[in-house]
């Protein structure tokens, strides 16, 4: 039977297409191989091109093919190369501050840290207000060790006391011990049960960094 339409179906009920002027329908497969080069239905021996040869049409369609991808795979790569930049930038970790009494010790990055750069004037009492979310519980008798990292009294760093500073003089070394008696007296007299101590770093002339922690009395 003559093939009359563009597409029909093989013998085996997959698709196959109809030849120009021919009257018999050519399976898929053997498409391929006519276009490969090679013999197909009723072609008796055609020359076959040489092994792995392929027409220009397909190798243009295979380049196109594999270039659309490193393409897109390429634009994969920046996006999240991007993203990476912006993670690391946002999670830059400050310089660590550290509190310690007997065996017991906290570290703290800074609440406000503008990383080595003046703190903005508007933005110091706020900071400077900030709650603590490390806390550690001492004793009247105990030793209060406080600990910063080198780049911290590189500049040098004081104490505040609720927000308040407790001392002039910036101090440049890396650690230094006070008695905990000195953080729970107020201005009344009267003793405290818990006191916020704050680790500034200052030049004397601005502020670059804050870090908060509680010290709880022991009951």
């Amino acid at each position: 039977m003559a093939c009359t339409t563009a597409r029909a179906r093989s013998s085996r009920g997959g698709p196959a297409w109809c030849e120009p002027g021919r009257d018999t329908v050519t399976p898929p497969c053997a498409l391929l191989r006519l276009a490969r080069g090679g013999a197909g239905p009723g072609h008796g021996d055609a020359p076959r091109a040489p092994s792995g040869a392929w027409p220009d049409s397909l190798r243009a369609m295979t380049v196109a093919y594999f270039s659309g991808r490193r393409r897109r795979a390429a634009a994969a790569l920046g996006a999240v190369s991007a993203g990476l930049l912006v993670l690391s930038a946002c999670d830059k970790p400050t310089p660590l501050a550290t509190v310690t009494v007997g065996s017991d010790s906290v570290h703290s990055e800074a609440s406000c840290y503008n990383d080595g750069d003046a703190i903005k004037e508007s933005q110091i009492q706020a900071c400077l207000n900030k709650k603590a979310e490390k806390t550690l519980t001492v004793s009247m008798d105990d030793k209060i060790r406080f600990g910063v990292d080198p780049e911290i009294a590189e500049n040098g760093w004081t104490l505040f006391i609720g927000g308040q500073q407790a001392e002039q003089e910036p101090y440049k070394k890396t650690y230094r011990t006070i008695p905990a008696s000195a953080f729970f007296s107020s201005q009344t007299g009267e003793t405290a049960n818990k006191a916020q101590v704050s680790i500034v770093e200052t030049t004397g002339k601005k502020l670059t960094g804050i870090w908060h922690f509680e010290l709880k009395k022991a009951s």
